[in-house]
């Protein structure tokens, strides 16, 4: 299944424990849009966050965040990894 990497802003200040509980949200919807989300990782001086995933399409990787109560900014593929 291909891999998408998506990127949250306007997060500043996040914690680890929230961190935790968005990618716990997300887990909890994403069977229902054929989603698996690997990894999440925050930069809180910054307020960004990106979160790895496999999907069928960046379009599944949308729907399960935007269920999930927390929209995406970007999702780009992910073609090559090592």
């Amino acid at each position: 299944m291909p891999q998408f990497m998506d990127v949250h802003h306007g997060m500043k200040g996040i914690t680890a424990e929230q961190l935790r509980e968005a990618h716990k949200q997300d887990l909890a919807v994403e069977r229902e849009e054929g989603v698996h989300f690997e990894r999440a990782w925050a930069d809180p001086e910054s307020g960004t966050v990106y979160c790895l995933s496999a999907a069928p399409s960046a379009d599944a990787v949308r729907r399960a965040h935007e269920r999930a109560g927390h929209l995406t900014d970007e999702v780009h593929p992910v073609p090559l990894s090592i």
